[in-house]
C-alpha cells in the first residue's frame, strides 16, 4: 500500500488552523437509533418552547395591557415576526438533519461487483464539462485529471476556457497557454497505461472463448493491476505538493485508486491459491475496469473565440455555448466580426467540419472540485434504474478539503461540511437543490427546459438560466416544473475549495445571498403545475425550499432589528433561549460528526455575525435586480495565492456593529435592561473575536487603508501615439446609409457581413476582443 503525502505550505499557517488533512469517510457512518430519536425531540422541543413564549409571554401581555399602549403592541408584534422567522430556520435545519440521519442510516453501497455488471451490458456516455475562467494550471490540471480517471465506458472532459483569447499581458499570456495546453499534456500522461490496458483487453477477448480463464489468464490480469498501481503511486510521488488541495489530489485521487487496484490484484493472486477459477466474463469485467480508468478524451473550447455564441460573462452562459452545440456538426465561416460555427445539414459534411459529439449524461464540475473514483459509476448506476427513470440530477453535494492553512478557511470548511449534511437531509423530503460544483445530469432532461432566443442573428439556447447568479438553484426549479426530480447521492464523493481569507470569502457569499427571492416565483408556478398533473406536494418540501431560497433574507434583516432596536424587557423571556437550544446543541453534534469542535458553534455565530453586511448586501442586491430587470454580473471567487483585499465597507461594517453592541450594553446596563444588555455583551464579544481571528487586525487596517487611498489615485494613463493627420474629407459611415438611410446608425451583425464581405474581419476581430473584455470587467 502507498504513504501519504507531507508538504511544507506555502503561505504560512495560522494558530488554530486545521493540521488534519484525511477527510472523513466516503460513506457515512450509520447514526444510531438514539441519535435519531434525540433528532425528532429537538424538533419536538423547538416548537414547543415557541408556542409556551406566545402564549406565556406575548398574549399574556396583551390581555393583561390589552393595546392601549400603541408602542408595545407594535413592538411585540414585530419581536414575534422576527422570532418565529428565526425559529422557522432552526425547525426547517432540524428537520433537514432528520432526514439526513434516517437517509445515512438506511443507505446500502451496491457491490463492486454489481456495477462491473451492470456497465458491461449498459454503457452509457458521458461528457464532463469544467467551465473555468482565470483559474491558476495547476488548480484545473487537478480537477481534469480526477475526471478523466473516473472509471466508466466512454467519457469526454472538456475544459470550457472562458478567459480572453486575445491577452495582451504577458503574465496572462503565459497563464492562457498553459491552461490550453493540459489537455494535451494530460492526454500525454496518460497515453501509456491507456495503450497498455487497451491491447491487454483485445488480446484477452481474442482469446480461445472458454467460459473459465485459466491460471495464467489470471496472474497476468494481476499483474496489470499490480502495474497500474504503482504507475499511480509514481504520479502521486511526482506531484509538487504547496497545500494541503495537493495532499489531498495526491492521497486521495492518485493514491487511494492506486490501493483499490491494487487490492484487486493482490484478490485475484489471493483466488489462484485458493484454488478458485474465475468466469471469462468477470475476467474480462476486470480488464474493463482498468481501460475505462486510464482512457479519456480531452479536449479544450473557447466560446469567445467564436462571434456566433453568446459571451455573457457568467458560468452559465459558459455551459449553454458549449451545451448547445452537442451532437452537431459545423462549419467555420469568417466574418467581420470574426469566426463563426455554421450548422452542417445530414449528408453534407466536409474535411475540416467540427464535429461535437453528444452524450447520454453531463458532468458539470467546477474548476477548482475534485471527484473521488467511482463518482461517475456510482452517480449513473443510480440514474440508469427503473426506479430514477424522472430523476433528471444527481449529486454528491461537495465537502471541504481538510487541513486548511487559515482559521477562515477551516471555519468556512466548517458550514459547507453542515451544508452537505443538510443538503442530503432535503432529498429525504423531495426538496433536492442543484448545487453547482458537481452534478451528474440527465441529457435528455436539459432539452425539456431549454428556452431558445436569437441573439444579432443568431440561436442562443439556455438550458442552465442565467437570470440570477444562482443558476442551479432557478435549474432546479425550472427541471420540476417540467415534472422532473433531483436527487443527492447520500456518500462523499466530491470536494472543493472554500476561500482562504475574508476577501475572497465575501465575493463568494455575497454571490449565494443573492437571487433567491427572485426565485420564489417560479417556486410557487411549479407547485400550481405539479398540483395540475396530480402529483403532490408535501407541506415540508414546500417549507424546506421557501427556507433554502428566502431565510438569508429574513435571518440577515431579523438580526438587524435584534441588534439595532431596543425592545422592551418585558417581551424577553427564557423561552425563546429554550426554542433555540435544540438546533445550537445538534449544530454542534453535527459539528463533532464532521470532524471539528463542538465548541465551533461560537465561532460560527461570530462568523455569521461579521458576515451579516455580506448577506445584507446580496439580498439588496436581489431587490435592485427585481425592481430595474437588470442581470447582476457573475462574480468568481478569487482564488490566489495572495491575500485578496476587502472592500471598505465589509471591514468597518463590523466594526461599527461592535461599537453599537458596546453601546447597547452601556445603555441597557443603565437602564437595568439585563436581557438585551446581555444579549449585547454576548454579540460584541464573539464579533471582536470573529474580527480579530478572521479577518486579521493587520488585515483590517490594510484593508481600510486602502479602501480611504485608493480613490485618490489616478492610473497614470499611457502616451499617446502620435496623432495621424486629420483627412482632407471625413470618411462616410457606408454601412449604415445603405442599411438605415441615413450615418451613424447602428448595423446588425448580419447586415454588416452581407455588407463587409471578407475584407472587414480583421479590424472586426479587434472591436469583437473589446466586447469581451468589457464583459471580463464588469463580471470582475
Amino acid at each position: 500500500m502507498s504513504s501519504t503525502s507531507s508538504y511544507t505550505p506555502a503561505r504560512k499557517r495560522q494558530l488554530g488552523s486545521e493540521k488534519r488533512t484525511t477527510p472523513l469517510p466516503t460513506v457515512h457512518p450509520k447514526p444510531s437509533d438514539r441519535k435519531v430519536t434525540w433528532s425528532r425531540v429537538a424538533i419536538v422541543l423547538t416548537i414547543v418552547f415557541w408556542a409556551i413564549y406566545v402564549v406565556t409571554t406575548i398574549i399574556r401581555q396583551f390581555l393583561v395591557l390589552g393595546t392601549q399602549d400603541f408602542r408595545f403592541t407594535m413592538e411585540a408584534i414585530g419581536y414575534t415576526v422576527v422570532v418565529t422567522f428565526l425559529t422557522f430556520s432552526a425547525l426547517m435545519y432540524l428537520v433537514a438533519r432528520q432526514g439526513a440521519l434516517q437517509r445515512f442510516q438506511k443507505h446500502v453501497r451496491v457491490p463492486r461487483a454489481e456495477l462491473d455488471r451492470h456497465f458491461s451490458e449498459n454503457q452509457p456516455t458521458i461528457t464532463v464539462l469544467v467551465p473555468s475562467y482565470a483559474e491558476e494550471p495547476e488548480v484545473v490540471r487537478m480537477t481534469l485529471l480526477s475526471a478523466a480517471l473516473q472509471e466508466f465506458p466512454s467519457k469526454r472532459v472538456v475544459l470550457l476556457l472562458d478567459d480572453n483569447p486575445n491577452p495582451t499581458d504577458p503574465a496572462v499570456i503565459e497563464r492562457l497557454q498553459a491552461t490550453r495546453d493540459l489537455a494535451a499534456s494530460i492526454s500525454d500522461q496518460l497515453s501509456e497505461p491507456r495503450f497498455r490496458f487497451t491491447d491487454a483487453l483485445l488480446r484477452f477477448e481474442l482469446g480461445d472463448g472458454r467460459a473459465f480463464a485459466s491460471a495464467d489468464d489470471a496472474r497476468e490480469l494481476a499483474a496489470h493491476y499490480t502495474w497500474a498501481a504503482e504507475w499511480l503511486y509514481a504520479q502521486a510521488d511526482a506531484h509538487a505538493i504547496d497545500d494541503h488541495v495537493d495532499v489531498f489530489f495526491a492521497d486521495q485521487v492518485l493514491r487511494a485508486l492506486g490501493d483499490d487496484l491494487a487490492l484487486t490484484g493482490e484478490a485475484v493472486r489471493a483466488a489462484i491459491e485458493d484454488g478458485a477459477t474465475l468466469s471469462t466474463e468477470r475476467v474480462a469485467q476486470l480488464y474493463r475496469r482498468l481501460t475505462w480508468t486510464f482512457d479519456a478524451e480531452l479536449a479544450v473550447f473557447e466560446r469567445k473565440q467564436w462571434a456566433s455564441l453568446s459571451h455573457e460573462a457568467n458560468k452559465a452562459m459558459n455551459l449553454n455555448a458549449y451545451i448547445g452545440l452537442m451532437g452537431g456538426v459545423y462549419r467555420v465561416e469568417e466574418t467581420p466580426d470574426g469566426p463563426i460555427l455554421t450548422p452542417v445539414p445530414a449528408g453534407q459534411r466536409r474535411p475540416g467540419d467540427i464535429e461535437i459529439p453528444d452524450s447520454d449524461f453531463l458532468l458539470t464540475l467546477d474548476a477548482d472540485s475534485i471527484l473521488l473514483r467511482e463518482y461517475c459509476l456510482r452517480l449513473t448506476y443510480f440514474l440508469q434504474q427503473p426506479d430514477n427513470a424522472r430523476v433528471a440530477v444527481t449529486q454528491t453535494p461537495y465537502s471541504s478539503f481538510r487541513g486548511a492553512g487559515t482559521r477562515i478557511e477551516r471555519l468556512a470548511g466548517a458550514t459547507t461540511d453542515i451544508q452537505h449534511i443538510l443538503h442530503q437531509g432535503k432529498s429525504y423530503y423531495g426538496a433536492t437543490f442543484w448545487v453547482g460544483a458537481n452534478a451528474v445530469i440527465r441529457k435528455r432532461a436539459l432539452e425539456d427546459i431549454v428556452e431558445t432566443e436569437f441573439v444579432g442573428g443568431f440561436e442562443v439556447r439556455r438550458y442552465i438560466q442565467d437570470r440570477t447568479v444562482i443558476e442551479d438553484t432557478e435549474s432546479s426549479i425550472d427541471l420540476g416544473t417540467h415534472g422532473w426530480t433531483l436527487a443527492n447521492y447520500p456518500e462523499r464523493l466530491s470536494y472543493s475549495a472554500t476561500p482562504p481569507d475574508f476577501g475572497s470569502l465575501i465575493v463568494q457569499r455575497r454571490r449565494w445571498a443573492n437571487g433567491g427571492l427572485l426565485i420564489l416565483p417560479k417556486l410557487w408556478r411549479q407547485v400550481k403545475e405539479r398540483r395540475r398533473r396530480g402529483e403532490n406536494v408535501s407541506r415540508i418540501e414546500l417549507l424546506l425550499r421557501v427556507n433554502y431560497m428566502a431565510s438569508i433574507c429574513w435571518a440577515s434583516f431579523g438580526l438587524v432589528f435584534l441588534l439595532a432596536y431596543p425592545y422592551d424587557g418585558r417581551l424577553l423571556s427564557p423561552m425563546v433561549l429554550l426554542a433555540a437550544l435544540p438546533y445550537f446543541i445538534s449544530q454542534a453534534s453535527d459539528l463533532r460528526y464532521s470532524g471539528y469542535k463542538a465548541t465551533d458553534i461560537f465561532r460560527i455565530y461570530g462568523f455569521n455575525l461579521i458576515l451579516l453586511p455580506v448577506n445584507l448586501a446580496g439580498v439588496l442586491k436581489s431587490i435592485q435586480q427585481s425592481l430595474t430587470g437588470k442581470k447582476i454580473p457573475f462574480a468568481r471567487t478569487p482564488k490566489v495565492k495572495n491575500r485578496t483585499a476587502s472592500p471598505l465597507l465589509y471591514v468597518v461594517a463590523p466594526l461599527a456593529m461592535v461599537a453599537f453592541s458596546l453601546f447597547t450594553l452601556w445603555r441597557d446596563w443603565n437602564a437595568q435592561n439585563w436581557g438585551n444588555a446581555a444579549f449585547a455583551a454576548f454579540n460584541a464579544t464573539l464579533a471582536i473575536w470573529a474580527i480579530v481571528s478572521y479577518i486579521g487586525i493587520g488585515a483590517t487596517i490594510v484593508d481600510i487603508w486602502l479602501g480611504l487611498t485608493k480613490p485618490l489615485y489616478v492610473e497614470k494613463g499611457k502616451k499617446r501615439a502620435a496623432e495621424a493627420p486629420a483627412p482632407a474629407t471625413e470618411s462616410i459611415d457606408w454601412r449604415s446609409v445603405l442599411y438605415h438611410g441615413h450615418s451613424g446608425g447602428e448595423v446588425p451583425h448580419l447586415e454588416r457581413a452581407a455588407a463587409a464581405g471578407a475584407t472587414g474581419a480583421a479590424g472586426a476581430a479587434v472591436s469583437a476582443d473589446s466586447v469581451v473584455d468589457d464583459a471580463e470587467k464588469q463580471a470582475a
